[in-house]
């Protein structure tokens, strides 16, 4: 009988390590697990409107009028869609307006006719966090036919209210 080597019993240990190694990767278990995360939403941020100084000849019934241009900002951290912008001769706080007897918002026409609101649609769409959209719209006096003098020399304020 044969005699084998020391290196043939180590060259048969190698490869018996080999198999096993290569049949225990075959091996393994199978379970089942579940898991569950969350995030957290944010919400809408109320939009800036800010005017420039309306350009334009002095109003008078019937005569020129005088364009405002305003700006409406994005002050969210994500896109906000803008619907409409409405825009009505009132207090800066959006109360009815009057500035003297004869003289109050009804004498007056921002798009829609004498003391209704205007619901500017021109800007809507998504507005990128911080972005800024440009809008105008034209302010004049109306004639009622009926003495005005009261709105001689006022100051019409004009209210902005975006959504």
């Amino acid at each position: 009988m044969k005699r084998y080597g020391k290196r043939v019993w180590l060259l048969v240990g190698v490869i018996l390590v080999a198999v096993m190694a290569a049949v225990g990767g075959y091996a393994y278990w199978t379970s089942t697990g579940t898991g569950s995360g969350s995030g957290s939403a944010g919400t809408s941020t109320a939009w800036s409107i800010t005017t420039d100084a309306a350009t334009g000849g002095p109003l008078t019934p019937a005569g020129p009028s005088q364009t405002i241009a305003y700006h409406v900002k994005n002050n969210g951290t994500g896109a906000q869609t803008l619907q409409s912008v409405a825009i009505k001769v009132a207090n800066s706080n959006g109360t009815a307006w009057t500035s003297v007897v004869g003289c109050s918002k009804d004498d007056f026409n921002v798009g829609a006719g004498a003391g209704v609101t205007y619901n500017d649609t021109a800007l809507a769409g998504s507005v990128a966090s911080g972005a800024t959209v440009n809008g105008s719209i034209t302010l004049a006096m109306v004639d009622t036919v009926a003495n005005q003098d009261g709105c001689k020399l006022a100051t019409v304020p004009v209210h902005l209210s975006a959504t």
